[in-house]
């Protein structure tokens, strides 16, 4: 992928997303419908409901609108098999929303990205992926939009009246882990970008960090959805056991909800675990978590410059602003003005009107994201890339950020270094 498509592809992105949420305010609000069922609902009677049927039908032409306006500024033709692959994947996404519906996994958390991301690893290595589909494996374009839109969701009065001590909490460990990592990797031998990606993701926010990592360095899309796929992965039993092991501890439940807000890296799950041990550890578990997804875009600005500086040739000048300017990830700069202006430009009552709507669309656009990751994945590459060490070193880090922030969250909410 060359610079200026990379470039091009991320003002799309933000484009999208800004004229989505200028619709949305508008009245034009798209949902995405309610299947939860189980053993003893009819889920039948759901998939047939003529609401729903229609709610899929406006959510299908927002996302083809989308994937049209990028192909026509990009001078790429819009043909019916754009239009049918991206029906295909969109079956796909909304197949495993219906399954997250299911009583039991709604229970447990599991959000609808990572069964969005199974069934696609399952049709690339069992049946294989058809030609007709391939058009619409849009990953880049689609996981930025909905990182744009993530943004509504970052109110900064919310997380003021949390206090500075989970923005100390996530600074201190988003250091620390981070250079653990970097130094871990280089151990295991792994290049830069890799290096870069995975110490992102496993001390800021995940997901969301190891593409903006990526956008900073422009980095290899093989080595991103790798990334991406053991941080799903890993995330599962880190949710399911984490709450556990903190009941077991006697944990209070400030230090509860921030050391699962430290350590656990999508948000869905941050939620999950957090509401097994009740609305205290939920409410700090969500104010860390925020904390850490507010350093996304600082983080992005610090990648963008070290990587300018550190990759220029011996006999070139300093890399200028301009030269940082091009690196800096734009939709990062997207999904900040989205969260500066939900917190501070639209009246209250727009925002907790049209604030679900831009929810649900962000859902869609990550789900409709991380099928097209599986679909464009082998699933022995996972663990067999680079004869395993990414993900070892991965796990290693994620281990290390489990007893750090424990540590931290003890010394900052336990009442240790401040009452």
């Amino acid at each position: 992928m060359s610079k200026a498509k990379t470039l091009h592809e991320d003002w799309i992105a933000v484009i999208i997303a800004f004229a989505s949420i200028a619709l949305i305010c508008f009245g034009l609000k798209p949902i995405l419908p309610n299947y939860n069922w189980d053993i003893f609902t009819s889920l039948t009677e759901k998939l047939g409901d003529g609401e729903r049927l229609r709610q899929l039908g406006l959510l299908y032409l927002w996302m083809f609108g989308s994937l049209a306006f990028a192909f026509a500024v990009t001078g790429r033709k819009v043909t019916w098999k754009l239009a049918l692959g991206l029906l295909g994947v969109m079956i796909i996404s909304i197949f495993a929303h219906i399954i997250t519906g299911n009583g039991a996994i709604r229970d447990l958390g599991i959000e609808v990205v990572l069964f969005s991301l199974l069934i696609g690893l399952f049709i690339s290595n069992v049946t294989g992926v058809p030609a007709w589909m391939r058009d619409a494996l849009q990953t880049e374009l689609f996981i930025k939009t909905g990182l744009v839109l993530l943004g509504s969701g970052i109110i900064f009065q919310e997380l003021l009246k949390g206090g500075a001590l989970g923005v100390l909490q996530s600074v201190v460990v988003v250091f620390t882990v981070w250079y653990f990592t970097f130094w871990l990797c280089k151990k295991f031998g792994l290049d830069d970008e890799f290096r870069m990606m995975i110490s992102s993701a496993v001390s800021i926010c995940g997901v969301s960090a190891a593409i903006a990592t990526s956008g900073a360095i422009e980095g290899d899309n093989k080595k991103l959805s790798h990334v991406i796929s053991l941080v799903l992965i890993v995330a599962i039993p880190m949710m399911i056991f984490m709450p556990h092991i903190a009941r077991w501890m006697n944990m209070p439940p400030e230090v509860a909800g921030a050391w699962l807000g430290g350590t656990i890296d999508t948000s869905g799950a941050v939620v999950a675990a957090g509401t097994m041990l009740g609305d205290t550890a939920l409410d700090y578990a969500t104010l860390v978590k925020f904390s850490q997804n507010v350093l996304l875009g600082v983080a992005a600005f610090l990648i963008s410059v070290w990587w300018s500086y550190s990759k220029k040739e011996n006999n070139q000048q300093r890399p200028s602003l301009g030269t940082i300017w091009e690196r800096f990830p734009k939709f990062v700069l997207g999904f900040i003005i989205v969260s500066f202006v939900f917190s501070f430009v639209l009246p209250k009552d727009l925002v907790s009107t049209v604030k679900g709507s831009v929810k649900g669309l962000q859902t869609c656009f990550f789900a409709v994201a991380f099928a097209c990751i599986g679909l464009e994945t082998k699933f022995v590459d996972i663990f067999a890339m680079e004869r395993g060490r990414p993900a070892m070193a991965f796990i290693i880090a994620q281990v290390f950020n489990i007893f750090i922030t424990l540590v931290i969250a003890y010394l900052v909410f336990g009442g240790i270094l401040f009452k």
